[in-house]
């Protein structure tokens, strides 16, 4: 039996990229380690400057479509657990309305995110059934991190979390 990570080359740009720099190579739980890898991509994003963070996620998830596309591909397996490039700009949308970087703030973003991406409600659930290819492995997390976003900005607004 092949085993599909051993298709992925750290090598290769392409596959560095959508496999969060390795980090979902990770045999456990390798959505919340590319989640993890993504903070500090977020907080040198943020410290340079908050209007960057846009930025990323618009070209994040345009390059992340072909990125998780071709490796996808490459592996022979949609949406392969190993590839976690959608997990940044998932976490990075959820950031969004909140960027600050106090730890208080990143961890309840990293918790909300998870849960709307391990959970999967509707219509996160239908669109990780219905869309394929690259688009549909970025378009549920993109979705998740929309949810995230709107739980993390009301529960900072309206509820003084942190």
């Amino acid at each position: 039996m092949n085993n599909p990570i051993s298709k992925i080359r750290l090598s290769n740009p392409v596959h560095l990229l959508a496999t969060g720099f390795g980090s979902g190579l990770s045999p456990l739980i390798p959505g919340t380690m590319g989640t993890l890898a993504a903070i500090p991509f977020y907080l040198l994003i943020v410290s340079l400057s908050t209007t960057l963070l846009p930025v990323a996620i618009v070209v994040g998830s345009a390059v992340g479509i072909y990125l998780c596309g071709r490796t996808s591909k490459d592996m022979g397996v949609h949406d392969h657990g190993s590839i976690v490039w959608d997990e940044f700009v998932g976490f990075w949308i959820t950031m969004l309305l909140v960027p600050v970087t106090d730890w208080q703030t990143v961890l309840a973003g990293f918790v909300i995110f998870r849960f709307f991406d391990m959970v999967k409600p509707w219509p996160i659930s239908w669109l990780d059934k219905q869309v394929h290819g690259g688009l549909g492995i970025m378009l549920d997390d993109i979705v998740a991190g929309l949810m995230s976003m709107l739980v993390v900005w009301c529960g900072h607004a309206y509820l003084g979390w942190w």
